[in-house]
């Protein structure tokens, strides 16, 4: 933790010291770093940043991330701006103000913001830095203004940075040295207030909505400018800071997904869309004189789509869900002005986003950090949402439980199915073949269509559903080749059948997850399903036999389908019952997707996940756990039922019997006299391991109060007993007492591996397995025979996971003592 927030600021320390040399030097002919080698510098510094800032979150939010993040986009941009000035792109001081101020005002104030609070709440270090950032920033758009302001001032401000890392080194050097005994003050980030680690651990704050909302600042700042008449144009100098912003965007998007915030998530998606899209406009001049077109219809779904996603995040915070009005509003003022990007309403409306962003990132950083919050409404809706009983928030520990297993993310699927309408209704805009980047259909395609569908697939990926994110990839594939293929100008007029046979290959892979979503739900089976009539029109295109509005009522009902989807989504994971349902499974198998709704998740790293398992197992339920070997089906050997139901699910065979597993060897001390010394003490050195011992069976047996269950374990004359040499389980055997034991597979299939598998083999049969993830060892325990170890003879059932040499070692050693 500390050498993250070392990393951070003597990261911020280095780039300070690389401008203010750049800035000492400007007035020379010859600049001592050239603009070129400046800006990779920066860029690599923006990405050390950015890794120091995320890593760091976890124990210390929101000001230290928000500062490293914050000045990380900054650089990025900024170091895009001098490799464009070293290649010559931007000749002129005119130019270079023009592309550097909208990024300089945006972190002029965001980086004030950001000082501000850390002084209210004394972290002096970082609010130092901030303020000596904005005001760098600060004078060097006043140099660009007035002859009176110098560059050396931007360098100072820049040295004072320098100084404040150094400060900062320093300390956390005699820190380390001293053995934490001297401490310089501001210096130990380290150590920060309990509350905040809590409340950092809750999940309950979204730390990165700060920078997201910077990063709006930022995209606004660019055509804000130019309404107010603080730069002269628009034009390819600016296009990095919309596309840092862009690209930072999704990262923040991915980011508050894992921070289990779904709603921002998505918002930052969408925002992030815009973003792409005016750094499109700003380069389409390269190559084309006229503005370019938007799809009309395009933008009109986007501001619904931005309505709706507000109206849901309202039962949040009222006012966040206002802020998200303000980009309704820039949707529809696109649309009403197709080809004028560059002037008018939409430049209003990113004034008011600018000042509106400000205002929210001032709120969010605040609340974060004050004990006394400033009021946003929250909860006001939920209150009122409370007193209804027609519609229930869903809330508690099960909100973002994963499908299967363990997931570090929050459902994606709204994303998903969002982009699907939005490449849908994208293509309807028909693109000119003489001009074919005339239209803005790339940005909506390649990245929402696209990048952003493949992130919603890695996340149900991560989550379980293995369905899902396959369908998301690939139709995630085929909308980037047909968007940079038929509206990027690499189609041509001369349709091949080469892009017929790939798009047919498509259709093949559709066809089967239109067959798997018989078994899933209606709404999926009708999601893919239209999607054919996607695929269709790319076909019939190709091969010149596209009839006159079909692709236009092919976009339109997948446009829908998707649309309902994403309602669905939003409504059941905000309200519980089925609002708008997805519907059952067309086609029910037994036995797969079972234990859907019966069969608990719990991850093996939390405490209380253990404790909920044993009060199961408690209660004559039977579960699947983690082991030192595989995963196993066990249940309390004091519950006959549950032992009864085990060895059913199994179907166990005879020659397969169950074996019992304790947690120490005291659980058998008042039966010891029952053992043989030689049998007592072998278990003593072989144990804890992946060793199971079979002994005689005899009197000791009722000692575990076993009851009517002993029948069900072992044979006749013996039973197989382990101690397991894995932390988890034997706590949960501490929790409940000897528990019964059988593999976790039908009997004759190979060794359960991973939770998922507990789940999809007998995942309507257990009430609840404990996730680990990927089992240490893919091979079982060795079993040994020791019904005649008196004789000084053991024999060997199975060799598995400890090899026989080992056993018979332990043996001998045991023997001499």
């Amino acid at each position: 933790e500390s050498l993250h927030s070392s990393i951070g600021l003597l990261g911020i320390s280095a780039g300070s010291l690389l401008l203010a040399v750049h800035f000492y030097s400007s007035p020379r002919a010859a600049p001592l770093i050239p603009s070129t080698a400046l800006g990779v510098l920066l860029l690599i510094l923006s990405a050390l940043l950015a890794y120091a800032g995320i890593w760091r979150s976890p124990r210390n939010p929101s000001l230290f991330l928000s500062l490293c993040l914050t000045i990380s986009v900054f650089w990025c941009g900024y170091g895009v701006v001098f490799i464009l000035g070293g290649q010559g792109v931007l000749n002129t001081t005119s130019d270079f103000c023009n592309a550097l101020v909208p990024g300089l005002v945006t972190f002029t104030l965001a980086l004030l913001i950001i000082a501000v609070v850390g002084f209210l709440f004394r972290e002096v270090i970082l609010a130092m830095v901030a303020a000596a950032v904005s005001l760098a920033s600060a004078h060097e758009v006043a140099m660009y203004y007035s002859t009176a302001f110098g560059s050396s001032a931007v360098a100072c401000n820049y040295m004072i940075v320098c100084l404040v890392g150094g400060y900062f080194a320093l300390g956390r050097i005699l820190y380390f040295l001293s053995k934490e005994k001297i401490t310089l003050p501001g210096a130990d980030l380290a150590k920060k207030k309990t509350h905040e680690q809590v409340q950092s651990t809750s999940g309950s704050v979204n730390h990165f909505a700060v920078p997201g909302l910077i990063l709006n600042m930022l995209s606004a700042s660019v055509f804000g400018c130019r309404l107010l008449g603080v730069t002269d144009k628009l034009f390819i100098g600016q296009v990095p800071w919309l596309w840092a912003a862009g690209i930072y965007q999704i990262g923040i998007c991915i980011l508050s997904y894992r921070a289990l915030d779904v709603l921002t998530a998505t918002f930052f998606g969408f925002t992030s869309l815009l973003k792409f899209a005016g750094g499109y406009c700003l380069l389409y001049p390269l190559w084309q004189p006229e503005e370019p077109s938007f799809p009309v219809p395009f933008l009109v779904v986007f501001s619904i789509l931005f309505a709706v996603l507000a109206l849901f995040l309202t039962l949040k915070s009222p006012v966040d869900g206002l802020y998200l009005l303000f980009y309704v509003a820039y949707c529809i003022a696109l649309a009403c002005h197709p080809k004028g990007f560059f002037e008018g309403g939409p430049q209003g409306v990113d004034v008011a986003i600018y000042v509106a962003s400000a205002s929210m990132a001032l709120i969010h950083l605040y609340n974060v950090k004050a004990s006394a919050k400033i009021p946003t409404g929250k909860g006001a809706v939920k209150a009122l949402i409370a007193r209804s009983s027609f519609l229930k928030l869903r809330e508690g520990a099960d909100l973002h439980a994963p499908y299967l297993g363990y997931s570090k993310y929050a459902d994606a699927e709204v994303l998903g199915y969002a982009c699907s309408v939005l490449a849908s209704f994208a293509v309807t805009m028909s693109g000119d073949p003489q001009a074919p980047l005339a239209t803005v259909v790339i940005p909506w395609v390649v990245v929402a269509g696209g990048f952003l569908k493949l992130l919603g697939g890695s996340v149900a990926f991560a989550r379980g559903k293995t369905l899902e994110s396959t369908a998301f990839i690939l139709y995630a594939v085929i909308w980037i080749i047909w968007g940079l293929t038929r509206y990027g100008g690499l189609y041509g007029t001369n349709r091949s059948f080469h892009a017929a046979v790939g798009i047919v290959a498509f259709m093949l892979f559709n066809g089967f997850i239109v067959f798997c979503t018989l078994f899933l739900n209606i709404a999926w089976f009708l999601y893919s399903l239209t999607f054919f009539l996607i695929a269709v029109s790319f076909l019939l295109d190709a091969i010149h036999a596209l009839p006159a509005g079909y692709d236009i009522a092919a976009t339109l009902i997948f446009g829908l389908v998707s649309f309902y989807c994403f309602l669905s989504t939003l409504f059941n994971s905000i309200f519980e019952g089925s609002c708008l349902p997805m519907g059952q499974a067309i086609v029910p198998l037994s036995g797969v997707g079972g234990g859907m709704n019966k069969c608990l998740h719990l991850p093996a790293r939390k405490a209380s996940s253990v404790k909920r398992i044993a009060d199961i197992l408690k209660n004559g339920g039977t579960c699947g756990i983690p082991t030192d070997t595989v995963y196993v089906l066990v249940a309390a050997c004091n519950r006959p039922d549950a032992v009864e139901k085990a060895h059913h699910s199994k179907r166990q065979a005879q020659d397969r019997p169950m074996s019992l597993w304790i947690s120490s060897l005291k659980q058998l001390e008042p039966a010891k006299h029952l053992f043989s010394p030689l049998l007592w003490d072998f278990m003593e050195a072989a144990w804890p391991s992946s060793i199971s011992l079979v002994v005689p069976r005899g009197e000791w047996v009722d000692f575990l109060g076993m009851k009517d269950s002993a029948k069900y374990v072992g044979t006749p004359q013996s039973i197989a007993i382990r101690i397991p040499d894995c932390s988890v389980t034997t706590h949960l055997i501490d929790l409940v007492g000897p528990i019964v034991v059988t593999s976790a597979n039908p009997t004759g299939e190979a060794d359960t591996t991973h939770h998922n598998q507990v789940y999809a083999k007998l995942g309507d049969k257990v009430d609840a397995v404990l996730c680990d993830g990927p089992s240490p060892e893919n091979i079982a325990s060795t079993v040994v025979d020791c019904t005649k170890i008196d004789s000084g003879n053991i024999g060997f059932f199975r060799v598995g996971i400890i090899p026989k040499s080992q056993v018979l070692q332990i043996l001998e050693q045991v023997q001499k003592k």
